[in-house]
């Protein structure tokens, strides 16, 4: 069988993306499931974290959120058996790639699909909703009465955690960076109910000129944002910095424009906080909290409300609380160019191939 992974090149070579024949998956047995894929999406592979969790390997596989039909069941598998339509994500230390149309995946990575949602949706949706669930109902909650805001709301992330956000009676806040991500957020309506715009206010950081405190101040009335979902910060302000470092906010204005007893979910992994920030945040009583979402596969103990959430973000994608910012199917033959794209975070939607 054939699969795509991404090799290292020890020789300070940039890594590139091969297609390599594989062996013939082993039979069958205890919690395993085979499973006959039908869409894989694409996300970036964090190749820091893989080093600091001890895996390293010269082929790294690609592809992790999948979706398919189940061919095969162990002989201690209790919740599918064949035929089933699943859908699920890869474990770090997975030997194979999404991309190959037979994989072998422990039965506590996968959750049922239902009937009405289509493969691509459900490869598309499953890591943005896990992320998203992370965010709005672990490390915060989203209740009705509470602002989020969200940074890059166009974004496929962005997208499903602002429909999580008003499904639950918040009010949203976005950033947006282009027109294009503009005019897709005034689109955006809830599938059932008054058709309003999900996003209550749009702040345009194309040119970053709008004062992303001020605007948010003054939609809250002065009293701060609840709940504040970043794509990313500057750390420090510096002249020379890139275009993109440029129109993230800067933590001293994330720290000030959030509410007395609010909560920042940082996608940032190497934040900084002065003494000065952190008198800020003890004095409004408010909390930092870091989303890494491969956490729920690197401990046991988590495992049932994993399972749990991978069951709601289908369900929630079944109803239509839940539409995905996905790009048009993409064949297998394009896959190397479409991880490339992933991989230097390019890509503005996001990318399923269809097996």
């Amino acid at each position: 069988m054939k699969g795509l992974y991404w090799q290292q090149n020890s020789s300070g070579e940039e890594a590139t993306f091969v297609f390599l024949e594989k062996d013939n998956l082993p039979v069958t047995r205890d919690n395993y499931v085979k499973v006959q894929v039908k869409a894989c999406a694409l996300s970036r592979i964090d190749d820091k974290l893989l080093s600091e969790i001890k895996i390293k390997k010269e082929f790294l596989p690609v592809g992790r959120e999948i979706a398919g039909v189940v061919l095969e069941t162990g002989n201690k598998v209790t919740f599918f058996q064949p035929n089933d339509e699943v859908v699920g994500i890869l474990p770090l230390d997975s030997e194979e790639s999404g991309l190959c149309e037979v994989v072998l995946v422990h039965e506590h990575y996968l959750a049922h699909k239902p009937e009405k949602v289509s493969w691509l949706e459900a490869a598309g949706t499953i890591r943005d909703g896990l992320r998203a669930y992370t965010a709005l109902h672990y490390l915060s909650y989203a209740t009705p009465g509470k602002t989020v805001l969200v940074m890059d709301g166009a974004s496929p992330f962005g997208t499903i955690a602002i429909q999580l956000a008003q499904h639950r009676g918040a009010k949203v806040i976005s950033t947006i960076y282009s027109l294009e991500d503009k005019q897709y957020l005034e689109r955006l309506t809830p599938s059932v109910g008054v058709k309003q715009p999900l996003v209550a206010r749009i702040i345009d950081e194309t040119n970053g000129t709008c004062d992303l405190t001020e605007s948010c101040l003054e939609e809250t009335g002065g009293l701060g944002v609840d709940i504040i979902l970043d794509a990313g910060v500057r750390l420090y302000s510096k002249e020379n910095e890139v275009t993109s470092q440029q129109l993230l906010p800067h933590k001293h204005d994330i720290i000030s424009l959030l509410s007395v007893g609010g909560h920042w979910v940082t996608m940032e992994e190497n934040l900084q906080l002065d003494p000065p920030d952190s008198r800020c945040l003890f004095l409004k009583g408010a909390t930092v909290s870091f989303l890494n979402d491969e956490v729920w596969n690197l401990s046991n103990m988590q495992q049932g409300k994993y399972l749990c959430i991978l069951e709601d973000v289908m369900e929630k994608l079944s109803s239509g609380v839940f539409r995905p910012h996905l790009d048009d199917p993409i064949p297998l033959y394009e896959a190397k160019v479409s991880m490339e794209m992933v991989q230097k975070n390019e890509a503005r939607k996001r990318q399923v191939i269809q097996l």
